[in-house]
């Protein structure tokens, strides 16, 4: 059940530096593309992997500097008796301390004992393997692990398909699924000696005639060929491998050529059936090939809801399916700066932010994070970003900024979770309520507030802040969704009956609109909720904001323009 502890990485593709201290059961990497997820898991599988001979480029040294060494090294615990063997790996054995993430060069009390395997590779492209530790570099000790332990504590690695694993390789996972051989080399001999005497006795029929030209000519020029020259297939040309036993069907067709998705979940099984032997898997790219539904069995077959890990895996993944079924322990979010220094974060260390990741799990795949008070501010930003997308605007998704739902209350305590996380971080808030001790704390951490002005909901907003025409267009989308009696009668009932629908529709006709009505107007749509829903917000701001947002008053325009600013990036 060997776990990995310990990973650091040197001077390798995107990654400069990183330290990391993974998870005992699953970690899986998500954040914006580029940030050097997939190079992490290939690095565990260059250091650990059972590989003689991988092949090395420049291409894979940090910015294609060669003068500096690439160094893995993989600290490794929960080891086994083989592991543990002082006759073997004695003087390699260290201890450490997991509260902390600390190593010591000697085992102790209330240590775990761990083994660190280190791979170097310098300007002649040849890794190099080997074991580390202070007090055997100080007596001249050099050892790396037996090729058996390396094998048998080695990760699966699921990039495609995963057919490799489908047949008995070396190395595969389904020769690890029990300790039964079959005699492939005499059985394929005797099948290839049969196949070679059946084709030569229909080849002295097919070919007799180029035969016995070549017959006569070896006689002539006295070349020794016997009496009879045959054809027969060449055994040279005889493959025999263990390679060549794979799964079938009971059609007997190749199990190898499952669909991707199929294959994935098989050889996932597999690994789980031999997580005693083998207890690693590294799964790039985690949703290739499955359905919502199959993804929910892979990560279940994984473990994602178990409380004592059956194994460690290590996954990538862009898929919000993936990221709403892990739970925030499972998560971790990679951050890559423009030097190439790279970390990776728990997203559960960040504060409970599980809500907002079910609710908007495309967001941890983001680069920035917009954190709007609600879902009327969502729809409002979605709504503008439209406007804005029509005309020639590159869309908030294209700048890789993702938007949450406040929860209104947890607004802040969110949007402190993902700047905590390493996101570029803003809150788009309300101002009808008094702001607080979070709002300051999330200001000194580096995050920008957009707010409306005192006092003001985002209703608030609009219809004080927009022309007569564009509140007239507002009213008539809540009558469209709401019907006129309903809008009616919120009308009335917040101003008192001062005012009905046909009255404001009058005065919106002849531009006599004034701030008591439009008073009445933003009191009636919030508490009759007509643009709490996000769609409803969302075209509103599309179809009315947006086209009249020139003609606005100074103080809402300068809102959206500095959120969009932001969002932008600017």
């Amino acid at each position: 059940m060997t776990r990995i502890r310990k990973l650091s990485v040197q001077n390798f593709r995107g990654i400069r530096s990183l330290e990391w201290l993974p998870e005992e059961g699953i970690n899986c990497l998500v954040g914006p593309g580029d940030s050097g997820k997939s190079t992490v898991l290939e690095a565990i599988d260059l250091c650990l992997g059972a590989r003689r001979a991988p092949q090395i480029g420049d291409a894979d040294f940090h910015l294609l500097d060669c003068g500096r060494e690439i160094v893995i090294s993989a600290t490794l615990g929960a080891l086994d008796g083989n592991l543990m063997a002082l006759e073997s790996y004695g003087q390699f054995l260290r201890g450490f301390d997991r509260t902390v993430g600390l190593l010591e060069d000697e085992p102790g009390q209330g240590l775990e004992t761990v083994i660190t395997v280190e791979m170097r590779i310098g300007e002649d492209l040849e890794p190099q393997w080997s074991l580390v530790s202070d007090r055997a570099s100080r007596l001249g000790l050099t050892k790396n692990l037996s090729w058996g332990d390396r094998t048998r504590i080695a990760p699966t690695r699921l990039a495609g398909a995963g057919g490799h694993n489908l047949g008995w390789r070396r190395g595969s996972v389904l020769s690890k699924v029990s300790d039964e051989k079959v005699d492939v080399s005499s059985v394929l001999s005797r099948a290839a000696r049969d196949a070679r005497t059946t084709f030569g006795e229909e080849a002295a029929k097919d070919l007799a005639s180029a035969l016995q030209s070549v017959q006569g000519l070896s006689d002539r020029l006295g070349v020794p060929v016997g009496t009879g020259v045959t054809a027969m297939l060449d055994p040279r040309s005889m493959d025999i491998r263990s390679g060549t036993v794979s799964l079938h069907d009971s059609d007997g067709v190749p199990l190898q050529g499952l669909g991707l998705g199929s294959s994935r979940l098989l050889v996932v099984g597999l690994q789980r059936l031999v997580a005693e032997q083998a207890s690693m898997i590294l799964v790039d790219e985690l949703e290739h090939g499955l359905e919502p539904h199959r993804i929910h069995r892979l990560l279940s077959e994984l473990g994602s809801k178990e409380q004592v890990p059956p194994l460690q895996a290590f996954l990538t993944t862009h898929s919000p399916v993936a990221v709403k079924e892990l739970t925030t322990h499972q998560l971790q979010v990679v951050r890559r700066t423009s030097s190439g220094e790279v970390s990776i974060v728990r997203v559960s260390v960040a504060g409970d932010v599980q809500g907002a990741v079910r609710l908007a799990p495309d967001a941890l795949l983001s680069r920035s994070v917009l954190v709007c008070e609600g879902a009327t501010e969502v729809g409002f930003v979605r709504g503008i970003d439209r406007y804005r997308t029509d005309h020639g605007y590159p869309s908030l998704t294209a700048h890789g900024v993702g938007l949450v739902d406040g929860g209104g209350s947890n607004t802040f305590a969110r949007a402190s979770a993902f700047i905590a996380m390493g996101y570029r971080t803003a809150v788009l808030r309300d101002s009808d309520r008094p702001s607080g001790p979070e709002e300051g704390a999330f200001l000194a951490q580096g995050g920008e507030v957009f707010a409306w002005r005192a006092g003001h909901a985002v209703e608030d907003e609009l219809f004080l802040g927009l022309g007569d025409a564009a509140v007239g267009a507002l009213l008539e989308s809540a009558v469209a969704m709401k019907e006129a009696d309903l809008v009616d009668q919120h009308i009335k009932s917040t101003s008192a009956g001062r005012h009905g629908l046909e009255h404001l529709r009058n005065l919106i006709a002849f531009g006599g609109l004034g701030l008591d009505e439009r008073g009445a107007l933003a009191s009636a749509a919030k508490k009759g909720g007509w643009f709490k829903q996000i769609t409803a917000m969302e075209d509103a701001a599309h179809d009315v904001v947006g086209p009249n947002l020139r003609t606005a008053d100074a103080q809402l325009t300068k809102v959206v323009i500095d959120a969009f600013k932001w969002i932008d990036g600017v």
